[in-house]
């Protein structure tokens, strides 16, 4: 009991708080919101192989914001996540939007007919051809973009399975948009989403 100078009643002292309920507490929260997080906002992705070089290498960690789609369609010039198989994901860039139509020919991708900027790949494609003499992006016949999906591509024109392979992507197949390599440490960055 405390005593109060001025009456010198005593008077009772709060009880104080359970520590380790306050504990409990903290962790609940803190586990629900991880779960929030990581079940509707994000995930992590390990890219797996060399399809999306010299932008993204095997190891390398990254977030995938889900969210993003659910706001609105995805971008061309966008790197996204997506169910390739019901095993595997696999990450790509996208080129071609619904209605368009994509080629390849004389080593420029084509977009309605017109030659795609790609300069997230315009390095790879001057070393290519210096060592090489050949054409980064190998000929492609003309096809439309299906309504509800997304022509994708790897960086890595010489050795990607993408579109090109396994069709176009249907929006309900993609994951979401790579946002952020995380790991390793020394990589870390906001990824350039440029048309």
């Amino acid at each position: 009991m405390d005593f109060d100078e001025n009456t010198q009643e005593a008077k009772p002292v709060p009880a104080p708080k359970s520590e380790v309920w306050e504990w409990t507490k903290a962790i609940l929260i803190a586990v629900v919101l991880v779960i929030i997080i990581r079940v509707f906002i994000f995930k992590p992705f390990i890219v797996d192989g060399p399809s999306m070089q010299p932008n993204f290498y095997t190891g390398e960690r990254l977030i995938v914001s889900e969210w993003v789609y659910h706001l609105r369609k995805p971008h061309r010039g966008e790197v996204v996540v997506f169910h390739a198989t019901e095993e595997k994901d696999y990450i790509k860039r996208v080129i071609a939007l619904p209605g368009e139509t994509i080629a390849i020919a004389d080593g420029k991708v084509l977009v309605n007919g017109k030659a795609l900027d790609e300069p997230y790949i315009a390095d790879a494609v001057k070393r290519y051809k210096e060592e090489t003499g050949g054409e980064y992006n190998a000929t492609f016949q003309e096809q439309k973009v299906p309504d509800g999906m997304v022509f994708v591509l790897g960086d890595n024109r010489v050795d990607s399975t993408d579109s090109r392979v396994i069709g176009p992507v249907a929006y309900d197949k993609i994951i979401g948009r790579a946002d952020i390599v995380f790991w390793p440490l020394n990589k870390l960055t906001i990824v350039n989403h440029k048309e």
